[in-house]
């Protein structure tokens, strides 16, 4: 029995497992995971609105309205839900056995699996339940502030890791300081920015610094970011959250001794799934979690402590990871930049339109924002989000925290069509006056 437990919980190959759906009443039957053509370019297959129809085909997504709020929680593709719905029943029946015999070893498989596709070592990498925690574990168990130095981030940064930042006050008697990033935005304008700030407070020895943040989608330089903090004694805590599966990298190009990351963002995976990278000579330099003893001082694991939790998204993270390795980081990159590119060209003429993100290459991906000059409160920016919803079924989200003003997002995903962001921009040429005017 426990053989087959196990072989339940790790599962083969998803084209392997016998027990499957059916698809859903009135949609073919489709095959598990798409099929990258052969030699055509990344930029090429964007602009293939036949093969991405057949990628879109993998997700079950309501047709109420279209989506263009897929930053929060990134659509598991139909592999992955059924992986999942198989993993919680697994997980249902055989409860407690199933997590004192082989689910351990399941995490360890699924631990080596995330580590090599973002380029690191299994034992530098903490399965958690999702960037947040993974942020907080990093922030707060940090154990290099001493009283009188300082820490800091942006503006931009994920409102989350700034209050763990701010709790670095009182915890660690730290001043904390903040910086604006400047708009509009360019690489060099963002280089400098940080370069200012670090030179202008050389008490600061922790940065957060966001890979893409989930306000603008702004995507920085982070190796140069860290370059330039590291030859000033700072280290950097990435938030890669909203970027892993979205762009195309490993951690490598980051260059950071300490990153978190979503699984269940751009990788497909259930609700509940993260990790944290710690680089293997640092680990010193975080606390294990609240004095956990559950693993030895020198493993990882020991920097997490989430208690009994629901396994089922870790258990299915392998099929979203095989998904995401069908179509490839570069395809997808490409894809969700056309997308972006598409709908923002249609839009630039709108009088007062200001695009929050830069068209500079390198520096974005799916996620855009926009505002309209002078709609810069809340209410504004959620009026305009509510108008696309009700008149045109389309649905964003208002966004804060950005220092010159809120902002409405935008953010595709992979089975977002082009007529899908068309209808995006002729409804922005449609704003009422109401909606148009300075506030």
């Amino acid at each position: 029995m426990i053989a087959r437990l196990g072989a339940l919980a790790s599962g083969p190959p998803m084209s392997a497992m016998t027990v499957r759906e059916g698809p859903p009443a009135g949609r073919p039957a489709v095959p598990e995971a798409p099929v990258v053509p052969a030699g055509v370019a990344p930029g090429r297959l964007a602009e293939d609105e036949r093969f991405w129809a057949g990628v879109a085909a993998r997700f079950r997504v309501s047709a109420e309205f279209v989506n263009l709020e897929n930053g929060y929680y990134g659509i598991m593709p139909e592999p992955v839900r059924r992986a999942y719905h198989r993993n919680v029943d697994l997980l249902n029946e055989n409860s407690s056995r199933l997590l004192r015999t082989t689910y351990k070893a399941r995490a360890d498989g699924i631990r080596r699996r995330v580590a090599e596709v973002v380029g690191a070592s299994a034992d530098e990498i903490a399965l958690t339940r999702g960037g947040t925690e993974a942020l907080q574990t990093l922030i707060g168990g940090y154990n290099r502030l001493r009283p009188g130095d300082a820490v800091m981030y942006a503006d931009l940064d994920y409102h989350s890791a700034q209050y763990a930042m701010n709790w670095l006050s009182d915890r660690r008697g730290v001043r904390v300081e903040r910086v604006v990033i400047p708009e509009p935005a360019t690489r060099q304008a963002v280089l400098d920015t940080y370069e200012r700030a670090l030179d202008e407070h050389p008490k600061v020895r922790l940065l957060l610094l966001s890979h893409m943040n989930n306000r603008t989608g702004l995507v920085v330089p982070v190796r140069e970011i860290v370059a330039m903090a590291r030859h000033r004694g700072v280290d950097v805590i990435v938030d890669a959250a909203h970027s892993w599966g979205q762009l195309h990298f490993t951690v490598d190009d980051l260059d950071a001794d300490f990153a978190v990351f979503s699984l269940h963002k751009w990788m497909g995976a259930p609700l509940g799934s993260g990790f944290a990278y710690i680089r293997k000579h640092r680990l010193a330099d975080v606390d294990a979690a609240f004095a956990d003893e559950t693993y030895p001082a020198g493993d990882i694991r020991s920097r997490v402590h989430s208690g009994t939790m629901d396994v089922a998204p870790i258990l299915t993270v392998g099929a979203a990871l095989d998904f995401h390795g069908a179509l490839g980081a570069a395809a997808k990159q490409a894809r969700l930049r056309y997308l972006r590119d598409r709908w923002v060209r249609q839009v630039r003429d709108i009088k007062g339109m200001q695009i929050l993100t830069p068209d500079e290459p390198g520096m974005y991906g799916a996620i855009t924002s926009f505002r309209l000059a002078g709609r810069t409160s809340a209410a504004d920016n959620l009026a305009i989000a509510d108008h696309l919803m009700d008149k045109h079924r389309i649905f964003t989200v208002q966004r804060g925290g950005v220092t010159a003003g809120g902002c409405v997002r935008v953010t595709p995903a992979l089975f977002t069509t082009a007529d899908h962001v068309d209808r995006l921009a002729a409804a922005l040429h449609d704003l009422p006056p109401a909606l148009r005017r300075r506030a």
